[in-house]
């Protein structure tokens, strides 16, 4: 009878792909730490390349977040102008009232 196959989470094997990428071992010597078979995690490394998951960040991704960094820094350019203008109005009501 054939054996039944294991069931691995998402958790367990962006796990052993980030140790692979981190530590610089050997896929076989990190699947026999982990009680795998080496062309199992062989295939996980290699989906995760390939999706950019090994540590690295894809084109698009890299877009993405130059985007929202940009972004990020012109609204908080737009507070402090907002916070200025409104120390200001309030010097002048100062001002104004005495």
């Amino acid at each position: 009878m054939a054996e039944k196959r294991r069931k691995f989470d998402a958790e367990f094997r962006e796990g052993a792909v980030r140790i692979v990428a981190e530590t610089g071992k050997p896929i076989a010597q990190v699947a026999k730490d982990l009680g795998i078979n080496d062309t199992t995690l062989a295939s996980w490394v290699s989906r995760a390349r390939q999706a950019g998951g090994d540590g690295t960040i894809a084109e698009s991704e890299r877009e993405e977040l130059a985007r929202l960094r940009r972004q990020e820094t012109e609204k908080n350019k737009r507070i402090k102008e907002l916070e200025m203008e409104r120390d200001v109005l309030k010097r002048c009501m100062v001002l104004w009232v005495k």
